[in-house]
């Protein structure tokens, strides 16, 4: 189940929502939101519930273990047990392919095990849990299913974004204050939800036609064909699929998190946000300071200040940003490309920290803005193609390297076709609107009357609109993936 499937939006959330206002105190509430959380969960995968169940009765236990520990030395073990576990079923689940693949062939058993939906995220969330318990940043939950809930949340269990228990716990378990924000968060949700079904799924549906389905490109029994279908496509249309691709890979995971704040502030849970406008960074340290901040400060504060950050030699401290982002382009999959991807990404903060540094702060905005935009186009060919060779073949046909032409009457009519969706897109990836918004509300506030009408706009109009328009485009859509379910 997605957030944009009729069944969630008409069936699903209704009910959720109507069972918690209905229990009276906070424990039968939480009662009810990890019931309606386990279903969802269920829904995909049934079977993976009992993994997600083991996992958080893992670290709750261990979790209690290091806040009983006499020193904290026999905390640091129970510590250890955790990490290493929480390491090795993610391992198992997600890694154990691409390990096998080092050796040699891959066994037939290990290549049909399906990877557990959002099991990089959960595993994050409880990695954040045992390791706040240890650092005395947080006490340890006595009560099992309190961890369950934390960790199955519907919300972000899935997709994130990765909420940390210390920053969530008051909230969740304590004082939630939903009246006074549900409007809030029912437009967010619906903002989030146009973004998707208006925006990110057309574009998907465009960089698929153009660049072939994620399911052909993975077939190993058409890579032959897949070659050449890429090698031939004119260098206007792999401009125009990977814009597409570019545009749709923030607007879907963005949405998703939307969607899913806009869900918490429903119950009065305030999760992070997770996307800032990445795409108008000046540098591609900044972009990624914007994009996916959720992850980028797991891996500040759980990996890489642990490592010794800059408390410690040059040398030291390349090798500890080599680590990060090694790991954060694993993160992404079990495929060499994603490490590659990482790996790229660390090239250009390296050279960002020395070099390029002063060259950078000399660029007029508009050079910046267009170096960051080229190298994460680029880097995006890195993430879609496992296979580096179709990816190679997508790269030099941007050029025309293949002896492909420049473009044929298909392309040039597709670009006609969708010159009006990619425009709105663009705009969508900038805080232009929010930014019109804002104003306008500043505005408004200076005269009552207009105030009140942009309200009801704002809070009641706006989101009835989106949803009627998102609904209409669902409807008799078969193309509604979220792309980061599959990480």
């Amino acid at each position: 189940m997605v957030f944009s499937s009729l069944i969630f939006l008409y069936a699903f959330l209704p009910l959720s929502l109507l069972c918690y206002v209905a229990c009276g105190s906070i424990k039968a509430k939480n009662a009810s939101l990890l019931v309606f959380s386990l279903i969802f969960y269920a829904w995909g995968e049934p079977k993976y519930v009992f993994l997600l169940m083991f996992m958080s009765m893992a670290a709750w236990f261990c979790a209690l273990r290091i806040e009983a520990a006499p020193s904290r030395e026999s905390g640091k073990t129970w510590l250890i047990i955790s990490c290493i576990l929480d390491i090795a079923l993610i391992g198992f689940f997600k890694y154990s392919g691409l390990i096998c693949s080092v050796f040699g062939e891959v066994p037939n058993f290990i290549s049909r095990i399906a990877l557990p939906i959002g099991i990089s995220f959960y595993t994050f969330q409880l990695l954040t849990y045992v390791v706040d318990v240890y650092r005395r940043d947080a006490p340890a939950q006595r009560s099992y299913w309190n961890v369950l809930l934390y960790a199955a949340l519907f919300h972000q269990c899935v997709a994130g974004p990765i909420v940390r228990y210390k920053t969530i716990a008051h909230e969740l378990f304590e004082a939630r204050r939903p009246e006074g924000e549900l409007l809030a968060g029912i437009s967010r949700f619906a903002v989030g939800l146009t973004k998707k079904a208006l925006l990110a799924n057309p574009c998907g549906s465009l960089t698929e036609t153009l660049l072939l389905s994620d399911a052909v490109i993975s077939n190993p029994a058409l890579f032959f064909e897949n070659l050449r279908a890429l090698s031939q496509l004119p260098a206007l249309g792999v401009w125009l699929g990977m814009l597409a691709f570019t545009l749709q890979i923030y607007l879907d995971f963005s949405a998703y998190s939307d969607m899913a704040v806009g869900l918490g502030k429903m119950l009065g849970l305030h999760y992070p946000e997770n996307f800032d406008y990445p795409y108008v960074s000046r540098s591609v340290t900044e972009f990624w300071r914007r994009w996916h901040m959720s992850l980028g400060e797991f891996f500040r504060d759980y990996v890489y200040i642990p490592l010794g950050g800059r408390r410690c030699s040059a040398a030291r401290n390349v090798l500890n940003l080599f680590v990060v982002w090694a790991l954060t382009g694993l993160w992404h999959g079990a495929s060499w490309n994603f490490v590659f991807w990482g790996v790229y990404y660390f090239v250009f903060l390296l050279a960002e920290r020395g070099f390029m540094r002063r060259a950078l702060s000399r660029l007029p905005g508009f050079f910046s803005h267009l170096y960051v935009i080229f190298a994460v186009f680029f880097g995006w060919i890195i993430f879609r193609f496992s296979n580096m060779t179709l990816g190679w073949t997508v790269f030099l046909g941007l050029f025309g390297a293949n002896g492909n032409g420049l473009a044929d009457f298909a392309v040039v009519t597709q670009l006609k076709n969708n010159l009006f969706l990619l425009a709105v897109s663009i705009v969508a990836c900038t805080p232009m609107a929010r930014t019109l918004g804002n104003r306008l509300f500043i505005y408004s506030r200076r005269r009552p009357k207009l105030g009140s009408l942009w309200e009801t706009a704002v809070y009641s109009l706006l989101p009835a609109l989106m949803l009627l328009f998102s609904t209409a485009s669902l409807v008799g859509d078969s193309y509604n993936p979220f792309i980061y379910f599959q990480f």
